[in-house]
């Protein structure tokens, strides 16, 4: 495929994705905003802490395969079929084992007590996780992307807040946010399981290859680490700050760091398509071809991201005090946030490349970056609370950023990042904007301070900012299944 074939399928890819993103954010809305009022910090402190080490557990039981299963498929070594049917048989082996342990020892999954009853067994909720990472990576392969969109955007957060607000009402309501999320991971899980079958089959005489199982775990080991490393990154402020302080203040940070993902979102929209891109040109010998890739995906990343994180940034208050006063004091923690997110997209872009290329010195990258941020959070935490969470978070990020792009440039000897001057000289007038919108006040702030910054900052990027394949991002075309 041309360059030009592959900007245009990058740009379908995450349209499609966008579109996604977009439902989940409306679905998102709501049940923060039940939790939030209906719940209260407390509730939601415990939540989030329940639900971040089971979801880590249940990356590191994906061993990988979230991007690795698309090295696997375009080898070709077995039929289709029978290698998704492996990969999920590894990752429910690996899920089963973790779950087992948290539900033996509940005081890692609720260390402020709890985990009785039902709590106890909502780690097995690992294995409708790692389902639905699998599947949709496998129809991703094949460009099917409207199955993410569906599973992840639209079926898991709308039954996470519709249950949530049903649970409210009943005498089930002390753990009314966790059934929901246990609720929403079946729902996903079937919603991406149904689409892969019917697109690739039942595996015809199949039966666990388990040398090659074993084979296959080992090969991804570095990369399973170089995912559980970054998705850890992104929850270990959390973990520190739940053992460090209430959870109350948890529940507050979580608010602040929910809002701030929003632009980290933006990133998530091409990993489906990226990955596939960048495998069959890295195969084709086109490292110069990568290289484009990834700086066309990393402008169309920068300049998305820097957009919302200035609407969100200028209105970062009174977005906050939406879902409940308690939740205003946690400003400072959602400007930091927001700076992880903008500087941590570049670092996430470089992995996907340096995944095939440098396995071994990415994740020795990540675990530095690891290291660093619980070094920098252990020390500020018992300090600042919550922003020195962020605070940890944020140096991590940077240190990230520029190591691997660093380390992806020197790889394929050309330049890799996607920054352009022309974000800069849009940013200055969404700034002025920025500045105007906080004399307004509570919901008018929102409702007319988030589209004013945006439209700002769109209007000037696009005029001076987007040429040729830039525009293709807004081109409409056949999607993407």
């Amino acid at each position: 495929m041309s360059d030009t074939g592959d900007t245009d399928l990058l740009a379908r890819g995450g349209r499609t994705s966008f579109g996604g993103f977009l439902l989940r954010l409306g679905a998102r809305m709501p049940f923060l905003f039940i939790a939030g009022r209906m719940y209260g910090a407390e509730a939601l402190g415990l939540f989030a802490y329940a639900t971040m080490v089971i979801e880590l557990m249940a990356q590191l039981a994906t061993l990988g395969l979230k991007r690795g299963l698309a090295a696997e498929l375009a080898e070709g070594a077995l039929p289709e079929p029978q290698i998704v049917a492996d990969a999920l048989l590894l990752a429910w082996i690996a899920a089963i084992a973790g779950a087992l342990l948290l539900v033996a020892v509940p005081g890692i999954v609720f260390p402020n007590g709890g985990g009785g009853g039902f709590d106890r067994f909502l780690p097995l909720m690992a294995v409708a996780i790692v389902t639905s990472d699998v599947a949709i990576a496998a129809m991703a392969f094949r460009h099917k992307l409207g199955v993410a969109v569906v599973a992840r955007s639209v079926v898991e957060p709308w039954t996470l807040a519709i249950v949530a607000l049903l649970m409210a009402f009943t005498p089930l309501k002390r753990d009314g946010l966790l059934i929901a999320y246990a609720a929403s991971m079946v729902a996903a899980m079937v919603a991406s399981l149904r689409p892969l079958i019917r697109e690739f089959g039942w595996p015809s005489g199949w039966s666990p290859h388990w040398r090659r199982l074993f084979e296959l775990a080992r090969a991804n080991l570095p990369l399973a680490g170089a995912d559980a490393a970054e998705w850890g990154s992104r929850r270990l402020d959390i973990f520190i700050l739940g053992r460090f302080a209430s959870a109350e203040v948890v529940g507050i940070y979580f608010i602040a760091q929910q809002i701030a993902t929003l632009p980290g979102k933006l990133k998530s929209s091409f990993d489906s398509i990226l990955a596939p891109v960048v495998t069959r040109t890295l195969a084709a010998g086109d490292t110069d071809g990568v290289a484009a890739h990834i700086r066309q995906v990393g402008f169309w990343i920068a300049a998305a991201q820097l957009g919302a994180v200035l609407a969100l940034g200028f209105t970062g208050e009174a977005s906050l005090a939406l879902f409940g006063s308690t939740f205003a004091t946690g400003t400072a923690v959602l400007a930091l946030l927001l700076l992880v997110e903008f500087l941590g997209a570049q670092a996430s872009i470089s992995e996907t490349a340096l995944i095939y290329l440098r396995r071994k010195s990415n994740l020795l990258l990540s675990v530095a970056g690891l290291l660093l941020q619980t070094g920098i959070s252990l020390w500020l935490v018992p300090i600042y609370g919550g922003v020195g969470a962020a605070a940890g978070l944020a140096i991590a990020a940077l240190f990230l950023a520029l190591t691997k792009s660093a380390l992806l440039r020197r790889v394929l000897d050309t330049p890799v990042i996607g920054w352009r001057w022309s974000l800069v000289v849009a940013a200055l007038p969404a700034v002025i904007a920025g500045l105007l919108v906080q004399h307004l006040h509570g919901l008018v702030q929102l409702i007319v301070g988030i589209p004013f910054v945006l439209g700002v900052f769109a209007a000037v990027i696009w005029t001076i900012g987007f040429r040729g394949p830039d525009r293709l991002l807004f081109v409409r075309g056949k999607g993407l299944g």
